[in-house]
């Protein structure tokens, strides 16, 4: 069954958004830097890079406030003590640009992109869920309409 959709062996290097087009930080950057790149990317979260721009994880908009969270108040001064280190998420999806559609849509499912690596764990880019709804729209949006 699957031999005749073509979608679904759709490589993923077809979908990626290249890694000199998304917005990241590194490792050691503080949750002051992290927090000014999310707000003006407008994204709720960007991959964690080192110097050598391997990916260690992601870091959002939400893990930065938890942090800065007191008890009575947000404690934002404490976003340039703390790092991106102390609370990136490092158990993230990870694909291959050698892996297929399928792989990524089942990723996909829970996060709205998934971070693409080679082999030596350097960053490549993302596959976003939009990028995988879209290639799905344009294969079923083309297929011969049937009247019940």
């Amino acid at each position: 069954m699957n031999q005749d959709i073509p979608m679904l062996h759709t490589p993923i290097k077809d979908l990626i958004i290249a890694s000199t087009k998304v917005a990241h930080v590194q490792l050691g950057n503080s949750l002051e830097h992290a927090l000014l790149v999310l707000m003006k990317s407008g994204y709720s979260a960007i991959p964690v890079l080192d110097h050598q721009y391997r990916l260690h994880g992601t870091i959002s908009t939400n893990q930065i406030i938890n942090k800065t969270l007191g008890l009575e108040r947000f404690e934002f001064e404490q976003m340039s003590v703390h790092t991106v280190d102390e609370v990136m998420d490092t158990k993230i999806p990870r694909l291959k640009d050698t892996d297929r559609f399928m792989k990524a849509l089942e990723l996909c499912i829970n996060h709205p992109f998934v971070c693409i690596e080679d082999d030596q764990q350097i960053f490549a880019g993302i596959v976003t869920r939009k990028s995988i709804l879209a290639l799905a729209y344009r294969h079923f949006r083309n297929l011969p309409h049937t009247s019940a």
